[in-house]
């Protein structure tokens, strides 16, 4: 409905539409990294990337990044429906791209998830819908990846590394770091997610010790 009122919301829609249904992942595995905005994944995903000779892909993908901003202003269900549509998007990009090579992403839906629940919720943790609710269960219909990593650090090193890029902050980020509780809630969302659940890997180390680890894991994890 929106579509006629908002150009950009056409243009994802037409690029939904030409996404075959039910992707299916090729031979190579798929890896996804989570976390807040500071935790190191543009680091981590370039490092693997290059380490495993991979393809890496983001989300919301490059076709529709450029509208991000303009989705970010608009209503709340119309802007979770443009990340929302974005995932699928990005699952036709990694079903293609898995069949070549190893594809690493720079979040995915976990990330969509975990965010709309801690927006959703008001208060502490324990206000979070309980563990076992479907709201942390993998969509049926939407590629799955074989590992999911979450990247964590403690907030007072995420917000120096914050201050230190010195970039423009997301609405989410500003969130973030005025509301510790709102921020308490992602991150317990993201450890609630199921099939797959999120590996957790402290990323407060040296970015070589980082990576060293996170190899560990994939080389456990999956077959190559």
């Amino acid at each position: 409905q929106c579509a006629e009122r908002i150009p950009e919301a056409e243009a994802v829609l037409d690029l939904l539409e030409k996404c075959p249904e039910h992707q299916k992942k090729g031979g190579f595995p798929v890896i996804v990294f989570e976390g807040l905005d500071a935790t190191g994944k543009t680091t981590v995903t370039q490092a693997v990337k290059d380490t495993l000779n991979g393809v890496l892909l983001r989300s919301p993908p490059a076709c529709i990044s450029q509208w991000r901003t303009v989705f970010d202003e608009k209503p709340t269900p119309i802007k979770r429906a443009f990340y929302a549509a974005g995932n699928y998007i990005l699952a036709s990009e990694i079903a293609k791209a898995s069949t070549q090579a190893p594809v690493i992403i720079d979040r995915y839906w976990h990330s969509t998830a975990a965010y709309t629940i801690a927006t959703e919720t008001s208060g502490k943790v324990q206000d979070l819908p309980p563990a076992q609710d479907e709201v942390y269960q993998w969509p049926e219909d939407l590629l799955k990846p074989d590992l999911v990593f979450l990247l964590t650090v403690d907030p007072e090193e995420r917000v120096r590394r914050l201050q230190h890029r010195g970039l423009e902050k997301t609405k989410e980020e500003a969130e973030l770091e005025a509301n510790s509780l709102f921020r308490q809630r992602v991150e317990e969302s993201y450890r609630r997610m199921v099939d797959p659940a999120c590996q957790e890997v402290d990323a407060s180390p040296s970015k070589e010790e980082v990576l060293k680890t996170v190899l560990q894991l994939i080389k456990k994890h999956c077959a190559f």
